[in-house]
């Protein structure tokens, strides 16, 4: 998306402004073609389930059409709420400044859409205790209801979206200004994770992968979908506040197209299996059909950055009415296509043919060798989003500086990239491959995560690079990105995570409460268990390591001689975990790791033991690596004071080192006074190198 032509149009033309869209029509944009393209795609691929024998349970018709309708109105109904949130957001100068006008009526649509949205997400769960119980709705119980919510995952996950989607219907008759809104859009995100946790994503071979890729792929097409509601139906009689919001939403709808396209690629290698499929399957001809459109939606949006500049002034108002209404309902159909695809059987089938394949997401690996630990590859979600995001953010901050003809040090460049390159390892390559079957590799890995790639990361510093390259306001009086993101480094959420007890603290309990607690055995039993505690030793460590030796500018930076006893006095926690875990009986996670069966190394007590010696022999690396950055950052502000004194001194003829010596003379011609003849006068001082 792009701002449209924001000059006025003559006097004379026969063409009227544009008016947005009535709800109305845009509940026809909406709902018509997303139900033609899911029911065809359903109906072609064999997602309709057919009528069960006679004599066996069947959950009956209401069931099994109502629950993949109730599943697309549900992702609908999300987007026009992360629509509506997005207007305040896109329209507004300022993040305290009050929501009013089209912004407020907007904000008035979210408190009707999210009540509706959560009478739709109830009745997911009811049809989905259906479909899974194979019992007709009018014969569920509460108490039938009650128990799939408390001792499933699918009813689970599915309670906690009902109680997110309520907390938006309730926060956001609430949100009074910018700052506000942008939280309760966060619930509203957040509301849509559990429906990607229960689908084909979390069934499917590589599941970490697949969950990853399908909440990237999610979040992207709803916020650009809901970007484009914005401004067709929200603004689309607002021709000034529509190209403010037009010009906002631009870059963030292009990296949205990115994320999906990407994205979707990677969530639909891991279910088709092989290409053949994908013109062999139902749902292979499914994915063929998303692609095409997601093609239609990009020549759309490519039309509405070049073709509306180009037209007349007369008809550009109608052409952007137009296309905008035409990128909604390819939207829309691209979303029945995902709801009917995650109704549709997937080629692979049932990927697991063993325990440990199902707690793996995939084959058990062989022995590893010096060979395998070096090129072996698993395609981590969580890793190909650090690695793959990571380097696209740098790149973009460092062509934006390039572009204005700023410099950037080149070992800081060097720096990130090789902070990434030890992600990629740790998560996508051999080490990621087995940190999954053995302890050892594991805690290798952890180590690498905590305290090597957040060393190199934060040298890299993300974060002055991001206030160098980000836009500042667009509008006169207004707040940018680059604004935004300083007032956040100076808020108190920063400064009390950034604080140096805090940010230690953080660094050193979680590592004990981790692996002592018996939940390092719970989280690798779960599917994404061993993808958030990577998360999480990544952002411990990163935020450990900014207090030290970054530059970011929050608002408690320790000296440097205070940030080496910090070290010395952290660090050693570090060693004693180690000798801890050397000794450790039973094996910490012994019962995960007694399920893989594993046909080597299996004295897990012996593999516990070599990874407490790892990280014990790790553990001085980046204490040397800090120590030296600590040290040079040290004396490269000693370096810059020097030459900004002598640069002051030359300026001002040495006006400091004549009053220093004027006051040592005054000092001496006192103590002279008081001593009598044997007073003497206290020589001037030399001025200091």
């Amino acid at each position: 998306m792009t701002p449209p032509t924001t000059t006025e149009p003559a006097a004379n033309t026969r063409d009227t402004p544009a008016r947005g869209l009535t709800g109305s029509r845009l509940a026809l944009l909406v709902l018509l073609p997303a139900l033609v393209a899911g029911g065809v795609l359903l109906a072609l691929a064999g997602g309709v389930p057919a009528a069960a024998p006679v004599g066996l349970p069947d959950p009956g018709r209401v069931t099994t059409l109502g629950l993949p309708l109730a599943g697309l109105l549900d992702q609908l109904l999300a987007v026009l709420v992360v629509g509506s949130l997005l207007v305040p957001l896109l329209t507004m100068r300022r993040p305290d400044e009050e929501v009013r006008g089209r912004a407020f009526k907007a904000l008035w649509t979210v408190r009707r859409l999210a009540l509706a949205w959560v009478v739709v997400t109830a009745a997911v769960i009811v049809l989905t205790v259906s479909d899974q119980f194979a019992v007709p709705v009018w014969q569920l119980t509460p108490d039938l209801v009650g128990q799939v919510i408390g001792q499933s995952d699918l009813g689970l996950a599915l309670f906690v979206q009902l109680l997110l989607v309520t907390t938006v219907a309730v926060a956001s008759r609430w949100a009074l200004k910018a700052r506000e809104v942008g939280a309760v859009l966060g619930l509203a995100l957040a509301a849509v994770v559990p429906a990607v946790l229960t689908g084909h994503a979390a069934s499917s071979g590589s599941h970490d992968t697949a969950v990853v890729s399908m909440l990237v792929h999610v979040w992207g097409v709803v916020i650009w979908m809901g970007g484009v509601v914005a401004l067709a139906w929200h603004l689309g009689s607002d021709d000034e506040r529509r190209a403010l919001a037009a010009r906002r939403f631009s870059p963030l709808a292009a990296w949205c197209f990115a994320l999906v396209g990407l994205s979707g690629a990677l969530n639909a290698a891991v279910r088709l299996g092989s290409w053949s499929a994908l013109v062999t399957t139902g749902y292979g001809a499914g994915v063929v059909a998303k692609v095409l459109v997601l093609v239609a939606v990009g020549l759309v949006a490519a039309r509405l950055r070049s073709g509306v500049r180009a037209s007349s002034e007369a008809t550009g108002r109608g052409v952007l009415a137009r296309l905008l209404a035409l990128e909604v309902a390819v939207l829309s159909a691209a979303i029945g296509l995902g709801v009917a695809l995650s109704r549709t059987p997937t080629p692979v089938g049932e990927p697991y043919t063993s325990a440990a394949e199902s707690l793996l997401g995939g084959p058990l690996p062989p022995a590893p060798t010096l060979g395998r630990l070096l090129w072996s590859f698993t395609p981590s979600g969580v890793g190909l989003v650090v690695v793959g995001l990571g380097a696209a953010l740098y790149l973009r901050g460092l062509l934006r500086l390039r572009q204005r003809g700023d410099r950037w040090p080149v070992g800081r460049t060097v720096a990130w990239f090789a902070g990434l390159a030890t992600v990629g390892y740790v998560t996508i390559g051999g080490l990621g491959v087995y940190s999954h079957v053995a302890f050892s590799a594991h805690m290798t890995a952890h180590m690498a995560l905590s305290m090597l790639a957040p060393i190199l990361l934060v040298v890299g510093a993300p974060v002055t690079l991001a206030l160098r390259a980000l836009p500042g306001p667009d509008v006169p009086g207004g707040v940018g990105p680059r604004q935004m993101l300083a007032a956040l480094l100076r808020s108190r959420f920063v400064a009390f995570w950034a604080h140096p007890l805090v940010a230690s603290l953080l660094f050193v309990v979680s590592l004990y409460g981790v692996y002592f607690s018996g939940l390092f055995g719970a989280l690798m039993m779960n599917h994404l268990g061993h993808a958030l505690m990577e998360v999480h030793f990544l952002l411990t460590g990163y935020l450990f390591f900014e207090v030290l030796i970054g530059d970011a500018p929050i608002p408690r930076r320790l000296p440097h001689l205070a940030r080496l006893g910090l070290l010395i006095v952290v660090m050693p926690f570090h060693a004693f975990f180690s000798i801890a875990m050397m000794n450790t009986e039973p094996p910490v996670g012994g019962e995960f790791y007694a399920l893989l069966d594993r046909p080597w190394a299996s004295d897990l007590s012996a593999d516990q033991y070599l990874g407490g010696s790892i990280a014990w022999g790790l553990g001085e690396v980046p204490i040397v690596m800090v120590v030296i950055v600590v040290l040079f950052q040290w004396f490269r502000q000693d370096r810059t004071r020097a030459a900004r004194a002598d640069a002051r001194a030359d300026r001002d003829d040495d006006a400091e080192l004549r009053a220093y010596n004027e006051r040592l003379a005054a000092i001496a011609g006192r103590d002279a006074g008081d001593a009598g003849p044997r007073g003497q006068r206290a020589e001037p001082a030399e001025r200091p190198d």
